[in-house]
């Protein structure tokens, strides 16, 4: 019997550059409205903060982490980084309620936009992390069958470009109250879709589909200038497309604009694989396939394996489990700081090394 070919089933999580964990976990937590679902140390350099946020319980595909580096500069987007990150939302009444909370909070916005299979706003972190709410419909079948996605280079029409917009009504399109707290309706729905820059859409299709197993499902042009090709793959099975599992690619083809790593900048993104036993399945697959592959690393709530794409954009491979109640009760994650046995000797001089948080 042949086996299935090996396909993950989207984003484990999204790990970012932060020059200040107090303020992050305002933003996100406070703000935002994210749950805070582990408190520990970046385990390659405990002297900084490592930040999970999720849902009640850290589900994968809804985490986002943050190494604290203080004293990292400013990063910026490019070929091999990460543009945007997308976070999803209900309803286009949740969206406008955002929109609302984030500009009362002194948050420039941008939005909302009609990007035909979403409706989104566009912000950016205290870092300047580029982040995006969007919709969680109508979905990728607007425009072609939902059994045959990807198959034709689509133009979008010219209402969703910039010279078909009215940017006064979006200007104004907002919430009328203001919005103190986050209501059922807001609550962000986990990784929405992840945006990167590549220089090679060919090469990038070849790795996210043999590499990771995940489907081209929509190839069509950057809504914001109508030139650059904007192609999408995820987690389809030719009916349907798991949710977490957007991954969606800038063509940039030939340029040598690289992303720049710091404050403010994707670190890594992360794929899920359902056990270890997946997990070193895919060390094979990956090693098969001639690419750099690191050893496992034991991550304490997964346990982990990286490599690069083609253009730079780090990746890691992370197992579902065993989660972030192993060390401690779920309605109580991210209450405490939490250091592998390994680092717990360490403790008094690691807790006097960070800023305390709230």
């Amino acid at each position: 019997m042949s086996r299935q070919p090996l396909a993950t089933s989207g984003f484990h999580h999204i790990t970012m550059v932060s020059n200040d964990a107090p303020r992050t976990l305002s933003f996100y937590g406070e703000l935002l409205g994210l749950g805070l679902v582990k408190k520990t140390v970046n385990f390659d350099d405990p002297s900084a903060y490592h930040l999970y946020f999720g849902d009640d319980e850290g589900r994968p595909g809804t985490i986002l982490t943050f190494f604290e580096w203080r004293h990292a500069p400013r990063g910026h987007w490019g070929v091999g980084g990460v543009h945007h990150l997308a976070l999803g939302v209900a309803s286009p009444d949740g969206l406008l309620q955002w929109k609302r909370r984030l500009q009362d909070a002194g948050v420039s916005v941008t939005g909302p936009l009609d990007r035909g299979y979403f409706k989104s706003i566009y912000f950016a972190d205290p870092d300047g992390q580029v982040l995006e709410i969007a919709t969680a419909s109508p979905g990728y079948a607007i425009d072609e069958p939902a059994d045959a996605l990807g198959r034709q280079l689509l133009v979008p029409p010219t209402e969703r470009m910039p010279e078909g917009r009215d940017e006064a009504a979006i200007a104004a399109s907002v919430w009328p109250e203001p919005v103190p707290e986050v209501t059922p309706d807001m609550r962000l729905q986990g990784i929405h879709h992840i945006s990167a820059i590549t220089d090679d859409l060919g090469a990038a299709g070849d790795f996210y589909e043999e590499a990771l197993g995940l489907r081209l499902v929509k190839k069509t042009y950057n809504q914001d200038d109508g030139k650059t090709k904007h192609y999408f793959w995820a987690a389809y099975d030719g009916a349907s497309i798991q949710p977490h599992s957007a991954m969606t690619l800038f063509g940039w083809e030939g340029s040598d604009y690289l992303a720049r790593p710091g404050a403010g900048q994707t670190h890594h993104v992360a794929f899920r694989a359902s056990s270890t036993e997946q997990q070193a399945e895919w060390r094979e697959h990956l090693l098969g396939l001639g690419l750099n592959v690191s050893p496992v690393m034991d991550r304490t709530y997964f346990a982990s394996i990286y490599f690069k794409a083609p253009d730079g954009l780090l990746c890691e491979i992370a197992t579902d489990g065993p989660g972030f109640a192993i060390d401690e009760p779920i309605d109580a994650l991210g209450d405490s700081l939490k250091l592998p046995d390994w680092l717990e000797p360490r403790r008094p001089d690691i807790e006097r090394t960070l800023v305390p948080l709230p």
